[in-house]
């Protein structure tokens, strides 16, 4: 009888504490258009487009309180001249706590050329930078919509750890002509590896070459197509040639160890080297 009595009462309870829980985030109501826009004007076409689209994170986003989730507004803006290559794009994202009015500041608003944004892993925003003929990404957090790196190859994730899911990312810089750090303009530089976690970079290392027109040649974004692997906690950068010229690739193999590339242990082609590097 007493323990009839126990489920009586607990119950209505909890009910009463999850009814609590629901109403306290008041709830909103949001809307934006999308437009396409087709415009002729002396022979030439152009459609112009803008999307918008909203998405709600999971919770336990590194940054931010552990059961707080994320609303995320993308709205991505482009403009094409049909039969030209390349387009003008910019995407936008903005965040607000999940509940919180859309008409207030948002938490943060990132806007960069690009062509789109996703979540990856419930941790990182991934934009899709590549507006021309060159593929490139830039890596932000999700929680706090800091900058964490730029890479010229896909982001490469993998967990270092079998026993507890412990995700880590890896990217490669191949600094442009016009970058701004005047160290990537140094002759010898082919490119910089990053090493990183949700929240920070952990390690970055500078890859040299000794002959200038070789790292030239290296970075070269029509000549050469860059590969970032992992396998046994060890991580492959592959510089292969492209077509017409002869598919001599070239590697680099960087080890993990204790949380970190073990630069000390890299193994590089002749004439190429590994150093740390910070910004």
């Amino acid at each position: 009888m007493f323990r009839t009595l126990l489920a009586i009462i607990v119950v209505p309870a909890f009910l009463a504490a999850a009814a609590d829980i629901k109403t306290a985030r008041k709830p909103f109501h949001a809307q934006s258009s999308s437009t396409i826009v087709d415009t002729v004007a002396n022979d030439e076409e152009t459609v112009e487009i803008r999307n918008v689209a909203y998405q709600v994170t999971g919770d336990s986003i590194a940054g931010r309180p552990p059961d707080q989730r994320l609303v995320l507004r993308k709205t991505v803006h482009t403009k094409e001249a049909i039969g030209d290559k390349g387009i003008e794009a910019t995407v936008a994202l903005e965040a607000w706590p999940l509940g919180a009015a859309l008409e207030q500041k948002p938490l943060y608003a990132i806007s960069l050329e690009g062509v789109d944004v996703r979540v990856k892993d419930n941790g990182l925003l991934v934009f899709d930078r590549g507006t021309e003929e060159v593929d490139w990404w830039s890596v932000y957090k999700l929680g706090t919509g800091q900058r964490l790196f730029d890479t010229y190859v896909p982001v490469l994730d993998f967990s270092i750890s079998r026993e507890n899911l412990t995700p880590r990312y890896v990217g490669l810089e191949v600094p442009p002509d016009d970058t701004p750090d005047a160290r990537l303009k140094e002759p010898h530089v082919v490119g910089v590896l990053i090493y990183a976690s949700e929240e920070r970079v952990i390690r970055e290392a500078l890859i040299t070459c000794d002959d200038p027109k070789r790292a030239q040649f290296l970075r070269s974004y029509s000549d050469v197509t860059r590969t970032v692997s992992q396998a046994s906690l060890t991580i492959r950068v592959s510089f292969t040639p492209n077509y017409p010229a002869k598919p001599a690739t070239v590697e680099a193999l960087i080890p993990i160890a204790g949380d970190n590339l073990d630069l000390a242990r890299a193994q590089l082609a002749p004439g190429m080297h590994l150093r740390a590097w910070q910004r």
